[in-house]
């Protein structure tokens, strides 16, 4: 079985999420995929966030890697929205299930940053977890 977080970078939510995968990992000897989706990067700054971003990612694998837990961890830079990386990568790598976080929001707020999660739900070619 193959499982994929959706990981937005260290929130709280993130954390109940990879909580929650690593437990349904453990349960059917899954292996774990983190991946996390930038649209483009351009300026310095978008390159100081990709090397925070690596390093997290990296952390996270060989923390996730003692637990007995198989992982890998990556960085999408590949000009698609989010929820359409996470959606492809899902289909590229045959992955079983999916865990995102959904936080509340305001009315405008989900407006603006509900889309990924509604279109990974919508469009993924494998069940989606949503963890609040």
């Amino acid at each position: 079985m193959r499982i994929l977080v959706a990981y937005t970078g260290g929130s709280e939510v993130d954390r109940k999420v990879l909580e929650l995968a690593k437990q349904h990992a453990k349960v059917f000897n899954a292996k774990l995929y983190i991946a996390t989706s930038l649209e483009q990067v351009s300026e310095e700054k978008d390159v100081k966030e990709v090397e925070r971003l690596e390093s997290h990612l990296d952390y996270l694998k060989e923390t996730i890697s003692k637990e007995g837990i198989e992982c890998e961890a990556h960085l999408l830079v590949r000009g698609l929205t989010p929820g359409e990386d996470i959606v492809e990568f899902a289909k590229d790598n045959k992955i079983d299930e999916i865990f995102i976080g959904i936080e509340k929001t305001s009315k405008v707020g989900k407006l603006l940053f509900g889309s990924n999660a509604q279109y990974i739900i919508l469009e993924a070619p494998c069940p989606v977890v949503s963890v609040k």
